[in-house]
């Protein structure tokens, strides 16, 4: 189980993400614009920058919804490779059975 504040951090951070999406993809988008004159492409820039860095969707990492765990994630489960055995072990995810020989 990871720590709780380890969960917390990734919490706030997807709520930052979601929150400044529309601002951050405005932004990018006029600094696309090759047209701008080049200060104001870097006033546009700067106020990219002042912007929370963990409002950026690449500082997101995933975690399994059940234990909080970094490593070993299948995203399209959203859950890591120790609880997917167990639940399959124990037989709650439906059509998956685990191999034994």
């Amino acid at each position: 189980m990871a720590k709780v504040s380890m969960i917390e951090r990734e919490k706030k951070r997807q709520r930052l993400v979601e929150q400044y999406a529309a601002k951050r993809a405005a932004l990018k988008e006029q600094l696309k614009d090759t047209d701008l004159p080049l200060g104001d492409r870097v006033r546009l820039s700067m106020k990219l920058a002042k912007l929370p860095r963990n409002s950026s969707p690449t500082r997101l990492h995933n975690r399994c919804q059940l234990t909080g765990r970094p490593k070993a994630y299948y995203r399209k489960l959203k859950m890591s490779r120790i609880k997917l055995r167990d639940l399959a072990s124990n037989g709650q995810i439906p059509g998956m059975v685990k191999s034994s020989w």
